[in-house]
């Protein structure tokens, strides 16, 4: 006898919560439709960048799962990285699912809201085991207290423990495509690997060596769905396909989930009206200018870091604070970015090499997307510390750099204090490419900002 199971399935949210009643709306239909069913997340539903989540650390992330009666989630690098040690620790506390994780540890054992691995028992007996895994930002993780451990080999351990004891084997994935379709080129045991983090588009899925992956892209523009056949008589996987469903196309909307998020709302606008300071004069913002406010903190990140230079793009800072009491929702609002400071050291030489590449104007006019970055343009390289003169003529060429009036010396070493963003991509070589990085977390750059604004005068 042939019988279906439909795997629906979510991927980096990244707390988009305008498309989230209508998800919850079709995900409540289908439920009505289908005799078996699962739901799936598949990480970064939170973003702090919301100020939602800001507020409460993503526990609203976490009610809107359980309302929606999700089957097991996993974490991505928002949930893993941009929370503090403590409230990473607690916000699953109150989840009605299980958080599906193998390789994230605290001082060699799992933390208590993880398993490595769940196995979901259905109503006519098939038994599907779930396994879930996150990337590896090493350095990262283990600033903020947590030992991350190898995802493939996390996978090996994992499929050696399920062996003999599910049907169906499907992979919760916070990797990215490339790693996606490593992992089912070296474990082609696993049916169904639901994929994200590079917010790739599988619109039909695809096919790997046998393994099936499927994703939904990313702000819950897409739900996806696995749709499986399985012959009960022999617990055979006999089909498997992969669709999404736009949510553009989407007409009902769920009203629990716009009542409760209109009651987050409230509550996070309340919350963020906390007073940070508050100051006599507007400090403005210009991105391709001298201004105030960017340099402030480009001074701060200097100080902050305990370096001998401070380097910031000005695009950084979104907006200007007016004169008056300052809260910690205008802060966010300028400074929404998940993103810490860094402190690397760079020979003179690779410095001068890096300034000359923060001065080209496809730098400056640069749009960002990803790497934490919640702005628009890169805009002027600001520093701290540090000054250069440019050769005449159109093209931005470095003539001399100095560095606290100095001018800069080739084999000397200099301490920059900076930001992560830049460890990413290819940016800034010499930075992204350095074996020392020292990241201050947990704070992020608006918690420098906060820090510096308390004294500014």
């Amino acid at each position: 006898m042939l019988q279906k199971l439909w795997l629906y399935h979510t991927n980096d949210l990244h707390s988009h919560f305008e498309n989230w009643p209508k998800i919850a709306a079709y995900i409540e239909e289908k439920r009505q439709v289908h005799d078996q069913m699962l739901l799936f997340d598949i990480g970064d539903h939170m973003d702090r960048v919301n100020l939602v989540s800001e507020a409460d650390y993503g526990k609203v992330n976490v009610k809107l799962l359980n309302q929606l009666g999700y089957d097991g989630v996993t974490i991505g690098n928002n949930e893993g990285i941009t929370l503090p040690h403590e409230q990473l620790d607690q916000l699953y506390k109150d989840a009605r699912f299980p958080v599906i994780l193998s390789n994230l540890f605290e001082k060699g054992k799992r933390p208590s809201w993880a398993k490595p691995y769940d196995v979901i028992t259905l109503k006519n007996g098939l038994k599907i085991a779930v396994l879930g895994v996150t990337i590896a930002y090493t350095p990262v993780y283990e600033k903020l207290g947590w030992d991350i451990t190898d995802p493939f080999e996390s996978i090996r351990e994992m499929l050696q423990e399920v062996k003999g004891q599910a049907d169906v084997i499907v992979l919760l994935s916070h990797l990215g495509i490339i790693h996606d379709r490593e992992v089912a080129h070296d474990f082609p045991e696993i049916d169904i690997i639901l994929g994200s983090h590079t917010h790739h588009l599988l619109e039909q899925g695809e096919m790997d060596n046998g393994v099936l992956l499927a994703c939904a892209e990313k702000y819950g523009h897409y739900i996806g769905c696995v749709e499986l056949t399985i012959d009960t008589a022999s617990s055979e996987l006999i089909e498997k396909k992969a669709t999404v469903q736009s949510v553009d196309q989407l007409i009902s909307e769920s009203d629990e989930a716009i009542t409760t998020l209109q009651k987050a709302e409230r509550r996070a606008k309340s919350l963020m009206q906390e007073k940070v300071t508050s100051i006599k004069s507007k400090l403005e913002t210009k991105w391709f200018d001298d201004s105030q406010l960017p340099q402030l903190l480009t001074d701060a990140i200097k100080e902050w870091c305990e370096a001998d230079i401070g380097m910031m793009n000005a695009g950084m800072v979104l907006d200007s604070l007016e004169a008056g009491i300052v809260t910690r929702e205008d802060i966010h609002r300028i400074c929404p970015h998940p993103i810490n400071p860094i402190r690397v050291t760079l020979t003179g030489k690779q410095l001068v090499e890096t300034v000359s590449r923060g001065c080209e104007e496809k730098m400056e006019q640069l749009r960002i997307k990803g790497f934490g970055f919640r702005g628009e343009l890169m805009g002027k390289m600001l520093y701290s510390g540090l000054t250069y003169s440019l050769e005449e003529g159109e093209a931005k060429r470095v003539k001399e750099v100095y560095v606290n009036g100095e001018l800069i010396q080739e084999d000397v070493s200099y301490t920059v204090g900076t930001v992560d963003m830049y460890t990413l991509g290819s940016l800034f070589p010499h930075i992204r490419d350095h074996e020392h990085i020292e990241y201050f977390m947990p704070e992020f750059l608006r918690d420098v900002l906060s820090w510096r604004l308390k004294d500014a005068k």
